[in-house]
């Protein structure tokens, strides 16, 4: 089963999504089911921001001086069945714009996906492992559509 520790360092997230904890408990259950995650027990924390605190975060972890949608800190380069993944810092402001396209929850659920796949070990720096990271995204969120 995969888990997440749910840190919401500002209500503005309330108003789009009611109860973030349940949000994410019936996402992560069907996660946890997918055949490339099956019989491992994970957990990571997803802190819910802003710009202004995902902003300092980039800067003073990757020197980027600038806001971006989803961050991932992963805890350990080698990924064991039982272990703690990392952490994942997610923008409410670009969540909110570009949910104008599609729906917040959408959007959110595509952030915290990319964001679970870097803490498992996928990138994108090559095509090749763009190519199956994007679609181990599609598989994921192909599932999440159900409920969403």
């Amino acid at each position: 089963m995969i888990n997440a520790n749910i840190i919401l360092d500002n209500k503005v997230w309330n108003k789009d999504i009611k109860n973030l904890n349940f949000f994410f408990k019936k996402k992560l259950k069907i996660v946890s089911n997918l055949y490339f995650l099956k019989r491992k027990n994970h957990y990571f924390t997803i802190l819910l921001t802003t710009n202004k605190i995902i902003k300092k975060l980039n800067s003073k972890f990757r020197n980027k001086n600038k806001t971006t949608d989803v961050l991932s800190f992963p805890f350990n380069e080698k990924i064991k069945k039982n272990c703690f993944l990392g952490d994942i810092a997610i923008s409410y402001e670009i969540v909110k714009k570009r949910s104008y396209k599609s729906s917040f929850s959408i959007e959110l659920d595509k952030m915290w996906v990319h964001g679970l796949l870097h803490l498992l070990g996928y990138d994108h720096k090559q095509s090749k492992d763009y190519s199956k990271m994007l679609s181990r995204e599609k598989i994921i969120l192909k599932k999440l559509e159900i409920i969403n």
